[in-house]
């Protein structure tokens, strides 16, 4: 993994699923609970099966809409053994509704802003309205969607999209990602990284790398709390 020397970035990218949320992927496996399988098959689809990983690149990259993507996936989910309707299979709507805000780290952006840093959202979206509930403009000077500008994570352009948005070069920004593979990515772009496990870890880590010397006018820099 690239080390990033500490106190050298500027600007911040978060993710939103598991990183402003709770777990996106307990979610998943809270759905194949629901569905009565393998908690754990409907992740493993996404990741091992082409056909239900085509399914969701597309919907992430806006190419097919909710329902499109529910009933393809719901398909191989029955191929799988799974007893689900297709034609109104409801699955991100159970996902979504396994997701609560994360409100420690709502607040940390929120400080990491008002300590004068420039904060963005990068995320790949899941559902067409799977931001509700949440001020994504009041929150971020930059909001990049994955299905809105047609590339997801961990594509190189999507981080550069991001940062274009935000104004800052990708030697300047750091990305809050739960995932490994889309830290793994960001730091390939030339930002630095954070894994996300849990609000006061991420402060810290955020209050290690970002550099004083880029905030605007503000409080000071981000505390960890919790």
């Amino acid at each position: 993994m690239r080390t990033t020397p500490p106190g050298t970035r500027g600007a911040v990218l978060f993710d939103f699923g598991g990183v402003l949320t709770t777990s996106v992927l307990a979610a998943f496996e809270q759905l194949g609970s629901d569905l009565g399988c393998d908690p754990r098959l409907p992740l493993r689809l996404l990741a091992g099966d082409r056909a239900s990983g085509a399914l969701l690149v597309a919907h992430e990259e806006g190419r097919i809409g909710e329902l499109q993507f529910e009933q393809g996936f719901a398909e191989r989910l029955r191929a799988h053994g799974v007893d689900i309707d297709p034609a109104r299979p409801g699955i991100v709507r159970r996902i979504q509704s396994a997701l609560e805000p994360d409100r420690a780290m709502v607040d940390l952006v929120a400080r990491v802003r008002a300590a004068g840093y420039r904060v963005g959202l990068l995320s790949n979206s899941l559902g067409d309205d799977c931001y509700a509930g949440f001020d994504l403009p009041a929150m971020f000077d930059a909001v990049t969607i994955s299905a809105e500008v047609g590339v997801r994570k961990p594509a190189r352009r999507a981080y550069e999209i991001a940062c274009e948005r935000l104004g800052v070069r990708p030697q300047d920004a750091v990305m809050v990602d739960d995932l490994q593979q889309n830290i793994t990515a960001a730091e390939r772009a030339g930002l630095a990284g954070i894994v996300h496990t849990h609000a006061p870890a991420t402060a810290a880590a955020l209050k290690s790398v970002l550099d004083p010397r880029a905030q605007r006018e503000g409080p000071g820099t981000p505390e960890p709390t919790g």
